[in-house]
């Protein structure tokens, strides 16, 4: 069993193990939690009530977090022609065709999202596997492969926080929230937008209890258990 340092002993002795805590009250733990010598990322870990081997129970969407992630985002945007500069003009970091997918084959992933045209998925087909291991891989579903003329929104939804989740083998999806030096205003704005989005997301497969547990936590801190009736009821109407 892994042995804790003295900071994650201390943040432990403010979280009861037992209790679930409201939306609100586990982001002031989160904050008061986290004891790195670095910004801590705050995660939102959920067990899912869905059968991930079955394909009509398959959770994944998107979420643009409101107040973004506490970070730069580079964006890659795989494109020809005009849509090379159309990218560029938008803001994209990089952008281009063949040469960018003879980069990555030779190991280069200096990317935090990448972003494709149509014309261009037969190309990027080839990366499958470099970059599905990494999550990166444009992807219809998840709004990364769109024609030309909606590259600059879905690049300025890059920037301003766009986030994707999926369900992986074991039935839980793990998402950023954001930092733990936001303010606790900003981290429940950010986490009501990922459960509209989480609920959206809902397969018509599903069946019985959709989502089973919610943990919220930081990157070097303990778990928080959340009241799921309140946290499944947060709304930014």
């Amino acid at each position: 069993m892994a042995k804790h340092g003295k900071k994650y002993n201390e943040a432990v002795q403010v979280i009861e193990k037992t209790k679930t805590y409201a939306p609100e009250e586990a982001v002031e733990l989160a904050k008061k939690a986290a004891h790195a010598n670095f910004d801590e990322t705050v995660e939102l870990h959920l067990r899912m009530g869905v059968d991930p081997r079955n394909a009509t129970q398959q959770v994944r969407g998107v979420a643009l977090l409101p107040y973004g992630l506490g970070k730069k985002v580079r964006v890659l945007v795989f494109a020809q022609g005009e849509a090379v500069k159309a990218a560029e003009t938008a803001g994209a970091d990089y952008a281009g065709g063949d040469e960018l997918v003879k980069k990555i084959e030779d190991g280069w992933l200096e990317f935090d999202t990448a972003i494709a045209t149509p014309e261009m998925m037969s190309k990027v087909g080839k990366l499958g596997k470099i970059l599905g291991r990494k999550g990166l891989m444009p992807n219809p579903k998840s709004g990364t492969v769109v024609p030309a003329e909606d590259l600059p929104r879905v690049i300025e939804d890059s920037r301003k926080g766009r986030v994707e989740f999926k369900l992986d083998r074991t039935a839980i999806i793990h998402v950023p929230l954001g930092k733990a030096s936001f303010d606790n205003e900003q981290l429940v704005g950010n986490l009501t937008a990922l459960i509209e989005a989480l609920l959206k997301a809902k397969p018509s497969g599903a069946k019985g209890q959709y989502v089973r547990t919610a943990v919220l936590t930081t990157t070097m801190g303990p778990g928080i258990k959340l009241d799921l009736k309140p946290t499944l009821e947060l709304t930014s109407n």
